[in-house]
């Protein structure tokens, strides 16, 4: 099975639909799949759920879904770079399933490794609980967290080999893990492809039984959100 695309664009154009629900890896502008991003913008498709820690920001990541409005809905759990984020949400024209971080990483990975909701006292108390299932445990508050499972996932890694076993480098390992795990049709975007082999089993974060599809970006952007430079002494 060859899993290897020419373009991102290509990986994408057969199986991106209106109305998805999209798990997309990263946090801030770390470790986002940035050319499968920018395909999902030129295919144009509409009514779209993101499922991302955060929406990017203006003109970067996530951001640039929001400027051609084709996200309808954000599960996200950090919104505060981008202002067309605000903008849309405040005026009532984007919806916001808020969830606190470390649920939100649990919903990815409860999805992917089928289980389909679990307990957490995290937000018993607040708004994240509201309409949901309280129990209680040895004297303590849970509130019960659905899993989360998308029709296709974008993740970023730095190297895979043929059959997608993949590996992610420093930080921009964050969520892409399981947003590998948490759909069927899992696209990695990657900077390097190496023979089947190659990759020692020890180093592979995420087995290529969870990717469907890989494409090479050999020279990511790799902005980040704020550029901070020490004054000269």
């Amino acid at each position: 099975m060859n899993k290897l695309y020419p373009n991102a664009r290509a990986a994408l154009e057969d199986v991106l639909k209106d109305g998805m629900t999209l798990a997309v890896g990263g946090f801030g502008l770390c470790g986002i799949p940035e050319a499968l991003i920018q395909a999902v913008r030129d295919l144009g498709n509409k009514n779209l759920t993101a499922i991302s820690n955060n929406a990017g920001v203006d003109g970067k990541g996530l951001g640039i879904l929001l400027e051609s409005r084709q996200v309808r809905k954000m599960v996200s759990s950090y919104v505060g770079e981008n202002k067309e984020f605000e903008r849309q949400y405040l005026a009532g024209e984007l919806e916001l399933e808020f969830t606190p971080q470390g649920t939100l990483a649990e919903k990815l990975r409860a999805g992917g490794a089928g289980i389909p909701a679990f307990f957490t006292k995290t937000g018993v108390g607040t708004v994240v609980s509201e309409g949901k299932e309280i129990r209680e445990f040895d004297g303590h508050k849970y509130v019960m967290e659905r899993s989360l499972f998308a029709d296709i996932s974008l993740v970023k890694a730095w190297k895979a080999d043929r059959s997608g076993n993949l590996i992610y480098r420093y930080t921009a390992r964050n969520f892409n893990p399981n947003v590998a795990m948490a759909s069927h049709m899992t696209i990695a975007e990657v900077e390097e492809v190496v023979e089947n082999g190659a990759l020692h089993p020890d180093h592979i974060h995420t087995p290529g039984i969870f990717v469907k599809r890989i494409v090479i970006n050999p020279t990511p952007e790799k902005t980040i959100e704020k550029v901070t430079i020490r004054s000269a002494s």
